[in-house]
């Protein structure tokens, strides 16, 4: 697979240097589409991401691990996302998107291939809340399985969402800081509501998304940040969120790095987001 020649020359070097093992805990692949389709009934079309251009950008930002999340543009199809972990079963983990038509045996496959969580999306752009009677049921097929469920919202659902949120029987993962609005501070009350969340034990939260919330150099996202951080160190994890689908502007992955010791300065504190976090949650090898 060949990648644009203009792909990484756009991208600088992160100053920041990432401490060895970091992981970037929220990544898509996209096709190619000729290989792997994208679903019928998608929301949007993306650009093919394959692979090779997620493992070139890893390297270029020196990020040694990944979790590939399955995206809503190729559906219950985690065909794509599973080729990825085949070619590097030890730097890759994945969370898979499913339906009630899954049965053990698909669970099994998906285990087998790296998969250690399943996603639900909530946001409206995306075809807002699920069938909860299917998500209930799926919460109870994986709970056992040591998964976890990732939840993508909007920030005016936090609080709607929250008491559903406290009775899941499984570890939780929220999307882009919960896509807060950075322009509404830290004292709004979605922010309030996921901080609370952040007390429980099972509750995770992913400080990705800084371009989501934010415009360049995303400053204004660095204070919501820091607050999911101190909230919760132990129980945070950090993504690039590449290719960023349905973005409002081209990202640069090394500007997302950079934020990072504006997140948390502590490099023990550093180390847990970007490497024991995410190793403690998906398994990946010490």
């Amino acid at each position: 697979m060949n990648i644009r020649p203009e792909f990484l020359a756009k991208r600088h070097k992160p100053r920041f240097k990432l401490p060895p093992g970091s992981c970037d805990a929220h990544c898509h692949v996209f096709g190619p589409g000729a290989i792997f389709p994208y679903a019928p009934n998608r929301r949007y079309t993306p650009e093919d991401a394959p692979k090779e251009m997620l493992r070139a950008l890893h390297d270029h930002l020196g990020i040694d691990r990944a979790v590939i999340v399955q995206a809503s543009c190729h559906g219950i199809d985690n065909a794509a996302m599973l080729d990825c972990i085949a070619s590097d079963p030890k730097r890759y983990r994945g969370v898979a998107i499913v339906n009630d038509d899954f049965t053990e045996a698909d669970y099994d496959k998906l285990h087998a291939g790296g998969v250690r969580g399943v996603r639900f999306n909530f946001v409206k752009h995306l075809g807002g809340t699920p069938d909860m009677a299917v998500f209930n049921r799926v919460m109870d097929r994986v709970k056992g399985r040591g998964w976890h469920v990732v939840l993508h919202m909007d920030a005016p659902d936090i609080v709607p969402l929250s008491e559903m949120m406290k009775k899941l029987p499984l570890p939780f993962v929220v999307d882009h800081m919960g896509r807060v609005p950075s322009a509404a501070g830290v004292d709004q009350p979605p922010l309030r509501a996921l901080l609370e969340l952040a007390k429980r034990d099972n509750c995770w939260i992913k400080v990705c998304g800084s371009e989501r919330i934010s415009v360049p150099p995303y400053a204004a996202a660095v204070p919501i940040a820091h607050a999911i951080v101190a909230a919760s160190p132990t129980r945070v994890l950090w993504g690039t969120d590449f290719p960023h689908p349905n973005a409002t502007h081209e990202a640069d992955e090394g500007d997302l790095v950079d934020l990072v010791p504006q997140f948390v300065a502590d490099p023990a504190a550093q180390k847990l987001l970007l490497v024991d976090n995410p190793a403690k949650l998906y398994g990946f090898e010490p």
